[in-house]
């Protein structure tokens, strides 16, 4: 059984991110780290899966809907449906490996943590990797986004808003790390260590270096203007939340 996990979610491929959390003291020393959903889809995507699948067995991978995006993409099994500009691009720089290793992608895991209990891991939420639930989200949609879920998960860990936090809801402890690669509310990358609490993190890097780095080293012709929006300036959680907010289904206030 794992005693620390460091939890990455939404990196987006972002490599200089990645690499700053991955030195993290803590991250290097965890028994396992759980990639929630939404690796790749960025300005650098096969350098950011080559990098984490150096991991080896430590990391436990999951797919987002971005991922399944990118595949759809390079794979396509029906519609690919809507996307941002910059995931047609990235699912054209994948290699088959990488293709074969995102199809492989489960949707959620359990772990047993000391602490934590039984915890679910997703991208979205259980039964949805595109849904939202938000920190505000109220008790009624948390009811139904639990519905399937097994009686003795006593915390579920989701990412895809790119916000952190940390509630309680009907009785579960909900983590959501935030994002490594695109953080939505304050820069920096943002991830959690399990075990035995929750604690969210924040790792401090020079985003200016990132993102003339990604400008440089990325072959996406919208590679600076799109380090500019989402490392130089991520859009506050105040907007996120306004944007998100119809989505996780609300009629009225939370």
């Amino acid at each position: 059984m794992p005693h620390r996990v460091a939890v990455l979610s939404d990196i987006h491929g972002v490599l200089p991110a990645l690499e700053a959390v991955l030195a993290e003291p803590e991250v290097r020393a965890a028994d396992r780290i759980v990639l929630t959903g939404d690796i790749a889809a960025g300005p650098q995507p096969a350098e950011v899966l080559d990098l984490l699948t150096g991991l080896g067995e430590r990391a436990l991978w999951l797919a987002g809907n971005a991922d399944r995006e990118l595949l759809a993409r390079r794979r396509p099994s029906g519609p690919a449906g809507d996307a941002p500009p910059i995931t047609s691009w990235a699912a054209a720089q994948l290699r088959e490996d990488h293709l074969d290793l995102l199809a492989s992608l489960p949707p959620s895991l359990t772990l047993t943590l000391p602490g934590l209990g039984e915890v679910l891991f997703c991208h979205a939420t259980p039964r949805d990797d595109a849904e939202i639930v938000l920190v505000d989200s109220r008790l009624d949609r948390w009811r139904e986004v639990f519905a399937d879920v097994a009686p003795g998960v006593s915390a579920v860990v989701c990412g895809n808003t790119h916000m952190p936090y940390v509630r309680l809801a009907l009785g579960r402890l909900v983590i959501n790390p935030g994002s490594v690669g695109m953080p939505y509310g304050r820069p920096g990358a943002h991830w959690a260590l399990l075990g035995p609490g929750a604690d969210l993190r924040r790792t401090a890097y020079d985003v200016e270096a990132a993102a003339a780095r990604v400008a440089s080293d990325s072959a996406y012709p919208d590679a600076a203007a799109w380090a500019d929006t989402y490392l130089r300036a991520p859009a506050t959680d105040a907007r996120a939340l306004e944007v998100f907010g119809p989505m996780d289904g609300r009629t009225q206030a939370p």
